[in-house]
């Protein structure tokens, strides 16, 4: 991933840094913020680290000019402002993601990892197909052969993510990360549970199954083959 990371303080961003390049990413500084809403109008990043208390435009006033922008690359935020309202605050000023100091190193690169997987937003479909098997996510609803099917709404978030991945297998660490927002294993069989009642919604009462289990590997949905 090319990461670009926006901090002032050289420690914290000396190591934030030499981590994501030990892990095989590349990671570019910058301490103010004025300095970083010019750099990421004009280069490309797979993904925005941002500390909130930066000199320049604030790491909030920094995502929103970047969103008003036309910028749509995941942003996290990485900062001591630990309130449930500073959270919100970045949330709803643009951020993807919000990761308060002080941090674990492994988790830092989970949810960059998720990020960068995530689509990016103007490639989004809203009516999604495989075979006679519709989902239409503005109206909630699911169809196969014309029939609607009464889903959940985890239910519905797991087969939109199967869907949007079709004919690639999703592990369960995937499929954790996406549907539930883990980023670690909740030693459950939460995901195996949803994948059965999904499974006996959308393929049990059709003749041809479309959702299918990748032994000792994961899930994957495809059309007939």
């Amino acid at each position: 991933m090319k990461i670009l990371l926006v901090e002032d303080d050289l420690k914290t961003a000396d190591y934030i840094a030499r981590g994501l390049n030990e892990a095989g990413h590349s990671c570019e500084i910058i301490k103010d913020g004025t300095d970083a809403l010019f750099q990421i109008t004009r280069e490309p990043y797979d993904v925005l680290v941002v500390d909130r208390m930066i000199p320049g435009l604030d790491g909030l006033s920094l995502v929103k000019a970047a969103r008003a922008a036309k910028v749509k690359t995941p942003a996290l935020f990485l900062t001591s402002l630990s309130g449930v309202d500073d959270r919100v605050e970045g949330l709803e000023a643009g951020g993807d993601d919000y990761l308060t100091k002080p941090f674990a190193f492994s988790e830092l690169i989970a949810r960059l990892n998720a990020l960068a997987r995530r689509p990016p937003v103007q490639d989004q479909k809203t009516v999604l197909k495989i075979a006679d098997l519709e989902l239409d996510i503005a109206k909630r609803k699911v169809l196969r052969q014309g029939v609607s099917i009464d889903l959940q709404p985890r239910e519905f978030t797991l087969l939109e993510v199967l869907m949007r991945g079709e004919g690639r297998v999703l592990t369960r660490t995937m499929l954790l990360e996406r549907v539930w927002d883990f980023h670690f294993d909740p030693k459950t069989s939460v995901v195996e549970t949803h994948i059965s009642r999904l499974r006996g919604k959308i393929d049990k009462p059709f003749d041809v199954p479309l959702l299918h289990t990748v032994r000792n590997t994961g899930y994957c949905i495809h059309a007939p083959r």
